[in-house]
């Protein structure tokens, strides 16, 4: 293992059994430290950023690795994975609303926290203004996949949860357009310019995404694949198509992908729970190599003076720029002081901030070095002090109980040669569905509940069966019905048995419960 960056023999079979085997391993650990995280309420990227310092050259692995460009193009195929997962996870009617809100923070927010992260750097730590520029615009970015890991428990109210799962998708684009503009060779460009060239790229990369988006799924809901696991295959494979084709047409394929990735999560396609798991699992294991990778890449004893500048810069950016570009961002919305506070106590950074700090690496930028030790000090600390805190911050601003009913966990899986629908349904605590009898339902003509489970034992329920939180239902409705009968359950659970009187959806029988043909 010494020396494997310096290794340029070819790869044998008995090299591969060596990767495989320490692969293998290191997946087994990083699945492992999961539960550790969740337990902690640490974000699980700084258990597998441990992982690869553990394997580095300060670590008991002793692997020398120096390859910046390497980390840098694995680190963006993971960032694709990432964001397409996180796309299809991604419920259109809940960030809807918040669409502005978070447009306006992933833009307006971003230059004011780029110019005061920059200005502090420059004035408080000495940093050449390219430097304190490269460093203000690679911090800027939010990270998803830190902030939902620590408030995955804890429920928020619905417009909060949409700024920062949608501010989270949208600034990775901008961001990556200004490092690269500020790491090319030559004097910066003016401001308008790159202004021009973010707009122009977004517009192309969203108008390239939203149309793979939809020709992906208008495809995978007209063809029949003769096998249920190909359905994944081709939902991801739309999904990276539409990042290609957005960065090779001078767009930011960053948005591609996740716009792309929304429109196929929200298009109700066949074998859904399947997808939904497969994309899942490559997500976690783009997160594992990707942060094991930056772990590697790192070395500890070469921090030592970079730490001070790091929490300056961090403290600078946590307290004074977050807050300033929430504020500032979001001024022409009406976001109570209690969900601007949150947001911006949830700006946490994790893996953008790191791979981003690769490119004046590649890019021969003088100090490259220190900035990336900069930028993983700060992440790191950071996270460290934000991560576990996030949860108690929600309760303390009364956050972090919900104040509706939860919704309903609804799965389809499509029954093509009898025309149907099998509807796996999870009742929630918080879920008015507790208490309502199964004939109470009400469900369209053509749908019935079909069978029951609770406490790991199932049954096949009776019209007077009394309903409780944490049972599962298992729906049959046919393929005319199929989306009256979800909108029935969701209403119910939303509103209990007097769904109908609260306004909410019909029982398939009025306006409201019409087939709508998506």
């Amino acid at each position: 293992m010494p020396g494997l960056a310096r290794r340029e023999q070819p790869l044998t079979v008995h090299h591969l059994n060596q990767l495989l085997l320490v692969c293998s391993l290191v997946l087994l650990v990083a699945v492992a430290a999961v539960r550790i995280s969740s337990r902690s309420g640490l974000p699980s990227l700084l258990v597998y950023l441990g992982i690869g310092i553990a394997m580095g050259q300060d670590g008991v692995g002793n692997v020398h690795f120096n390859n910046a460009e390497l980390t840098q193009v694995i680190g963006y195929a993971a960032l694709v994975v990432i964001l397409a997962e996180g796309g299809l996870g991604t419920k259109w009617k809940e960030i809807k609303p918040a669409l502005p809100a978070a447009t306006s923070l992933a833009l307006v927010g971003i230059a004011v926290s780029v110019g005061v992260t920059a200005t502090a750097a420059h004035y408080l730590i000495g940093l050449e203004w390219r430097q304190a520029l490269i460093i203000g615009a690679v911090v800027s970015s939010t990270d998803a996949a830190a902030v939902f890991s620590v408030l995955r428990k804890v429920p928020l109210p619905a417009r909060v949860t949409g700024i920062l799962e949608a501010e989270s998708g949208f600034n990775d684009a901008p961001v990556v357009i200004l490092v690269v503009a500020f790491c090319t060779a030559g004097p910066v460009e003016h401001w308008y310019v790159l202004l021009g060239e973010i707009t122009l790229e977004l517009a192309i990369g969203a108008a390239i995404g939203l149309a793979v988006g939809w020709l992906g799924s208008w495809g995978l809901r007209h063809v029949a694949l003769p096998a249920s696991g190909l359905y994944p295959i081709a939902v991801m494979a739309i999904a990276v198509t539409a990042y290609a084709a957005g960065a090779l047409a001078h767009g930011s394929g960053f948005l591609a992908v996740y716009l792309a990735a929304m429109m196929l999560g929200n298009a109700k396609l066949p074998h859904w729970p399947a997808t939904r798991g497969f994309a899942e699992g490559l997500g976690w294991i783009a997160q594992i190599g990707m942060f094991v990778l930056l772990g590697l890449l790192v070395t500890p004893h070469e921090m030592g003076d970079d730490i001070v500048p790091a929490l300056v810069i961090g403290l600078v950016l946590t307290m004074v720029a977050r807050p300033l570009s929430v504020v500032v961002g979001l001024l022409p919305f009406r976001i109570s002081w209690q969900e601007q506070t949150l947001l911006s106590w949830a700006g946490l950074r994790g893996a953008v901030p790191i791979i981003l700090a690769t490119i004046p690496m590649v890019s021969g930028i003088a100090e490259s070095r220190r900035i990336f030790n900069i930028v993983f000090v700060l992440v790191v600390a950071y996270t460290l002090i934000q991560g576990p805190t996030l949860p108690w911050l929600a309760r303390k601003l009364r956050l972090g109980e919900s104040e509706g009913a939860a919704d309903l966990g609804i799965e389809s899986a499509p029954l093509e040669r009898l025309r149907g629908h099998l509807l796996s349904v999870a009742i929630p605590k918080g879920s008015r569905m507790h208490g309502v009898e199964v004939a109470e339902l009400r469900m369209p003509s053509g749908a019935a509940v079909t069978l029951v489970v609770r406490d790991g034992t199932s049954f096949v329920p009776l019209p007077t069966t009394v309903l409780r939180r944490g049972d599962e239902l298992l729906v049959v409705a046919t393929d005319p019905v199929r989306d009256a009968a979800e909108r029935r359950l969701r209403a119910v659970g939303q509103g209990g048995k007097l769904a109908g009187w609260l306004g909410l959806a019909g029982n398939g029988t009025g306006p409201h419960s019409r087939h709508s043909g998506q």
